[in-house]
């Protein structure tokens, strides 16, 4: 099954022959190795490039367990490079090669070599091979697939692909399976064999059950706010156990590593400044998040709102919690401060966007309460309400925008209606 990742191969295709290290990360199993290989190379192709000139290696496959070795690496690649055309040099899962910032930083200087490499682990973002690159490596986050990128090839109208992709998510293999326990249990095997698996390997965590359980909470309580004590506290009741903060704080900081789920943090839309705690999390697909719990809690709101935060995600927005500070008075007069929040405050250079998620607006006090938030920011930047229904795209007095799910995810420009 080809499924087109338009949004990925632009950013390929405008990073090409940039001279820098052009560094493809995101969960495992999300599509990287495919947007490179197959994706791009197909496009390079296009282009005129000759196989030749394509050099593929994938590390994950154990015929290639020699070239783990940095040197190794270093000659089959430069074996390769026998004429001064240029080399596309395309490396999946680089992570297994001890010191590869030294083989990446090899290249960077042979003009006619452009690098792209895949990872899939926290090492490959460390401090360390920031530092190494100096500026000279091209980050791109990949996903797994957007509602677009799945209703391009799902079968079927956009409210059923919706139900599915809200229960199964977006990672691409699921597309492949036509029954349910098959999906069922690929996602409960991708999330226990592959994420967990690497994450206790990697950080050697003794604790299995504690992260296990913390994974079990988390996933309960996507777009909730929370911080490392008030989860400490939760899996002290479940445990009967003490549970330190900072021991959760770290697996939460290896969870988001391993890109399973990514911390949301709040800030302050009229002080312009971020609070330190709480914070939310949210998965980077439904699908893991649900057979996480088994598909037992299927909360339509959060749900929806995890599905909206991934899609700006995608879009390449920076996403925050806005917090918009009141203040009230009683019949007295007497004065109180509380907060109003906005799910979403979306920054792409000089853009903004706030966005609130609603799943149903059947009343106007309902309305009156989805909008509050909005109506109290008094900058010009646009400000959305988006719906869980089908509707026609309207405009109140106050400026905001309501538009319906669907619009919102399938049109790239939605958010200019």
């Amino acid at each position: 099954m080809l499924i087109d990742r338009p949004i990925y191969l632009q950013k390929l295709i405008e990073s090409r022959h940039n001279h820098m290290i052009k560094i493809i990360t995101g969960v495992r199993r999300c599509g990287k190795s495919y947007l490179l290989f197959m994706l791009y190379s197909q496009w390079l192709r296009e282009q005129g490039v000759e196989d030749s000139h394509i050099i593929h290696i994938d590390l994950e496959d154990r015929r290639n367990k020699a070239l783990r070795d940095p040197d190794n690496l270093l000659a089959y690649i430069d074996g390769k490079m026998v004429d001064d055309s240029m080399y596309y040099i395309m490396v999946d899962e680089i992570q297994h090669v001890v010191e590869f910032e030294d083989v990446l930083n090899s290249y960077l200087k042979i003009m006619n070599a452009d690098v792209y490499v895949t990872g899939s682990n926290a090492r490959f973002l460390s401090k360390d091979v920031i530092t190494t690159f100096r500026g000279r490596g091209d980050g791109i986050k990949v996903y797994p697939l957007c509602f677009r990128e799945f209703m391009s090839v799902f079968e079927g109208t956009k409210e059923r692909g919706l139900s599915e992709y809200m229960t199964y998510g977006g990672m691409p293999q699921t597309l492949e399976y036509e029954n349910p326990v098959k999906k069922t249990e690929y996602l409960k095997a991708l999330f226990t064999n592959t994420y967990i698996r690497d994450i206790k390997e990697r950080y050697k965590i003794r604790n299995d059950e504690l992260m296990e359980n913390l994974l079990d909470v988390i996933s309960s309580q996507i777009g909730s706010l929370t911080n490392p004590t008030k989860l400490a506290n939760t899996l002290q009741s479940v445990r009967h156990e003490n549970v330190g903060n900072k021991v959760v704080s770290s697996y939460l900081d290896y969870i988001c590593d391993a890109f399973i789920a990514e911390k949301v943090s709040r800030y302050d839309v009229k002080g312009k400044s971020y609070f330190d705690t709480p914070y939310k999390y949210y998965f980077v697909d439904l699908g893991l998040r649900n057979a996480r719990l088994n598909f037992r809690q299927s909360e339509p709101t959060h749900m929806m709102e995890n599905i909206i935060y991934n899609e700006l995600r995608v879009r390449g927005y920076n996403v925050d919690v806005g917090i918009v500070p009141v203040v009230n008075r009683d019949a007295d007069g007497r004065q109180s401060r509380s907060q109003l929040e906005i799910d979403f405050v979306c920054n792409l250079g000089s853009r903004k966007y706030y966005i609130q998620s609603a799943y149903r607006m059947p009343t106007e006090e309902k309305v009156r309460q989805e909008e509050a938030s909005l109506r109290k920011v008094d900058d010009s930047f646009k400000k959305i309400v988006i719906l869980g229904e089908d509707i026609v795209v309207r405009h109140n007095e106050a400026g905001i925008t309501t538009i319906g799910i669907y619009d919102f995810l399938l049109n790239p420009d939605s958010l200019e209606l």
